[in-house]
């Protein structure tokens, strides 16, 4: 959403890659396995490797990110083989190794073959699964209030920096936990000068994360007028502020538009209007429970709707999406939702379960 809500980090992987490639090239001048006099160069390097677990389903790999590898090259008497950083070495070109980066990740595997001094290199790129671990989630199976352990609310009125028209309230009347789902109620009425109430929950100071996967199902508010979201905001908004803090939008949706999916990013330069976003049109969305996700990583942020990607966004240390995330769950009235239909009286938002993998 376009709110009111960058920790600067310094990313040294790529700093980190460098320097063991120069260490790397450099141990090639020594003597590995035999006399720089009489070896012969290797030749024919050739990089074999065993995804564990593939199938047709499963591509990348059955998500244990275990892979075996076998390395030969003519007249050669040992290997260096470098991955994720890790300088391994070996005589006979046989052994595997344990990728950890939970979803599907592509590496590049730099090996040299030697006879003495004189080596050969070459590298191969592997893309490979990790079944991401379970970090935090709410099933809403327990019918009351939503776990203050785990929620807070955002409340009162004025526009929230969009020109909305309803008031956020922590009462029952606008959230409860009922029959497996979390109910996000926006009703038209009369409360503290505002004609509409809706309820607007987040984790912030309860829980917030870096990298991972976003699982969110949820069936959506009907009515134009409404706008409703699935979002995060960057934890250090308080020093920072928005949209320095960065803002991940991983649903929206607007009544008048209906079926129209938007993920978005909001950060220095694209705050407002000019957001980083892209949209997909579904079916359904008021009527039937769709899963809403997000994989967030140093590199990457990828949004998908069903298991669909819709967009891909390059993320990179320079910008604020490298720094602890917060959850927010609302609907709101007007603002970038529109007019209101005159006829509007009320609107559930349904979310059956919110997950976070890492």
């Amino acid at each position: 959403m376009k709110k009111i809500y960058l920790k600067r980090v310094i990313n040294i992987k790529s700093l980190v890659v460098i320097l063991f490639l120069q260490l790397f090239i450099s141990c090639g001048g020594g003597d590995d396995g035999g006399s720089s006099s009489s070896s012969v160069t290797p030749t024919n390097l050739i990089i074999n490797s065993e995804i564990v677990g593939v199938t047709t389903a499963l591509p990348n790999g059955d998500g244990s990110g275990i892979v075996n590898f076998s390395v030969s090259a003519t007249n050669a008497t040992s290997y260096k083989i470098l991955i994720e950083g890790q300088t391994i070495n070996s005589t006979s070109g046989i052994f595997n190794y344990t990728f950890n980066q939970a979803g599907t990740n592509t590496y590049t595997v730099y090996v040299s073959a030697y006879n003495g001094s004189k080596f050969i290199s070459a590298n191969k790129n592997i893309t490979v699964y990790v079944t991401p671990t379970l970090a935090w989630s709410d099933e809403f199976d327990v019918d009351g209030a939503p776990n203050s352990a785990k929620w807070g609310y955002d409340t009162g009125n004025g526009g929230w920096g969009n020109n909305e028209l309803q008031n956020y309230t922590n009462r029952p009347e606008n959230s409860i936990v009922s029959g497996g789902t979390l109910k996000i109620i926006t009703l038209k009425e009369d409360f503290g000068g505002s004609n509409y109430t809706s309820a607007r929950l987040k984790t912030q100071s309860k829980f917030s994360f870096k990298y991972g996967r976003v699982e969110i199902r949820a069936k959506l508010p009907a009515g134009a007028g409404t706008w409703c979201a699935l979002w995060m905001l960057g934890d250090n908004i308080s020093s920072l502020g928005w949209p320095a803090c960065g803002e991940i939008d991983i649903m929206e949706h607007l009544g008048a538009s209906p079926n129209v999916i938007h993920g978005s990013l909001h950060y220095p330069g694209h705050s407002g209007g000019s957001a980083d976003s892209s949209s997909t049109t579904i079916s359904n969305a008021t009527s039937a429970f769709h899963l809403y996700s997000v994989d967030w990583n140093a590199t990457t942020i990828k949004f998908y709707v069903d298991g669909v990607l819709f967009k891909t966004f390059a993320n990179s240390s320079g910008l604020a999406f490298n720094n602890n995330f917060f959850l927010i769950f609302n609907n709101a009235m007007g603002g970038w939702g529109g007019t209101v239909d005159p006829a509007f009286t009320s609107s559930t938002y349904e979310i059956d379960y919110v997950r976070v993998y890492q």
